[in-house]
């Protein structure tokens, strides 16, 4: 095991040096710049702003693709900079999946050259700030049920509708929305920043993901150029394919969440001490702690294989679900075992865990719920739907 890290099966053996170089830059960076800000910004519901162009200057979004000035660097090493972004709080690893693995990588797929070199530059810079407006306040499982319509005008489109649990549609400058054409068909447009007919608010009350900043946002008549449309968006499979590169990103990230957890308990775990002696002495919290280690380790394997997978080209969508439903669930449950050997120490922020603990409860609903990954995969080892309709 390491002294820095969680790593019982000596996984760090199976990295490269690139791999390692990326989480360790990603890891300095949390504990340098990142640390210190995350309570107070917690408790205001605020995100550290300054840090959205300090983590572009890091690459870290989209560190995987090789054009554009991304770092490219192999989906582990993806992986492993999300690691450790979570680690210190899902609301920063979240900025990072927006701005990258949805805003970025959609333009990157479907754009024409000409919107790469309008967009792209500012966003992977940090410069500007993207977001990737699917979720609808009715169709939030079931995208293709979208309301949103785009009509064309003449050298225009005019949009119509409204999206709901979208990470920085308030503040974007560069707004992917994904919306149902005259014929029908889903495709991908471009609002950018004080686009008239557009309007945002940041959704209040949150007890989970504070750090994040989360809209609902209208198009009310929502005139933008034509030109704005990506071309090589055709169909729901456009927006979806995006997912998968956030959901890959999600399975390392609630990685360092769970770790942090751990390390927490851990800790905490050898020095209170009850009963005469540390409760790490305990049968009951030692099995806690086992069950950490050994369901985390289970997880770091399995996501170091889907992204040698993708390495390889070979990875298939169900694998990912699969990924991301297990290390989620994984995560939450590290984030309860730690919160329960806390006592009540567990629930103050003067710990992390209830924050990671609450964030997970966000993770474990978006980029598709646990039921729905498991309906992926049933669907894809039996052969049969089990989706309705």
């Amino acid at each position: 095991m390491t002294q820095t890290s969680l790593d019982y099966y000596g996984i760090e053996e199976l990295l490269t040096d690139e791999e390692r170089a990326a989480r360790d830059r990603a890891r300095r960076f949390v504990q340098e710049e990142v640390l210190q800000e995350i309570v107070p910004y917690h408790r205001a519901a605020k995100f550290p702003e300054h840090l959205t162009p300090r983590m572009g200057a890091l690459g870290f979004y989209a560190p995987y693709l090789k054009e554009h000035d991304c770092a490219g660097v192999s989906y582990t090493a993806y992986g492993l900079i999300m690691q450790e972004l979570e680690r210190a709080d899902s609301g920063l690893r979240s900025l990072a999946s927006v701005q990258g693995a949805l805003a970025i990588q959609a333009i990157h797929s479907f754009g024409s050259a000409e919107q790469h070199a309008r967009w792209l530059p500012g966003l992977v810079k940090g410069e500007c700030v993207g977001c990737f407006a699917l979720t609808e306040h009715g169709h939030g499982s079931d995208p293709g049920g979208m309301e949103t319509r785009a009509k064309r005008d003449g050298d225009s489109y005019i949009l119509n509708g409204s999206k709901c649990w979208i990470g920085n549609a308030s503040i974007a400058d560069v707004k992917v929305v994904w919306a149902k054409d005259d014929e029908g068909h889903v495709g991908g447009f471009v609002v950018e920043k004080d686009a008239p007919g557009f309007r945002a608010q940041d959704i209040e009350g949150k007890f989970s993901l504070r750090m994040s900043r989360t809209s609902e946002c209208w198009f009310e008549n929502c005139r933008i150029p034509a030109e704005n449309r990506l071309p090589k968006a055709e169909g729901l499979k456009a927006p979806l394919s995006c997912l998968t590169y956030a959901r890959v990103g999600i399975a390392w990230g609630v990685i360092g969440a769970a770790i942090d957890c751990y390390e927490t308990a851990l800790a905490y775990a050898k020095s209170r001490e009850q009963f005469g002696r540390p409760i790490a002495g305990f049968q009951l919290v030692q099995q806690k702690l086992v069950w950490m280690v050994q369901e985390i380790t289970k997880a770091q394997l399995l996501a170091l294989r889907l992204t040698r997978l993708m390495e390889a080209d070979s990875a298939r969508s169900a694998q990912i679900s699969l990924a991301k439903r297990n290390n989620v669930w994984m995560a939450l449950r590290c984030a309860r075992k730690a919160r329960d050997i806390l006592g009540a120490a567990g629930i103050t922020d003067r710990y992390s865990v209830i924050r990671h603990l609450m964030n997970l409860e966000t993770v474990s609903t978006y980029e598709g719920t646990h039921d729905i990954h498991t309906l992926v995969v049933g669907r894809d080892i039996t052969g049969v739907s089990a989706f309705g309709g």
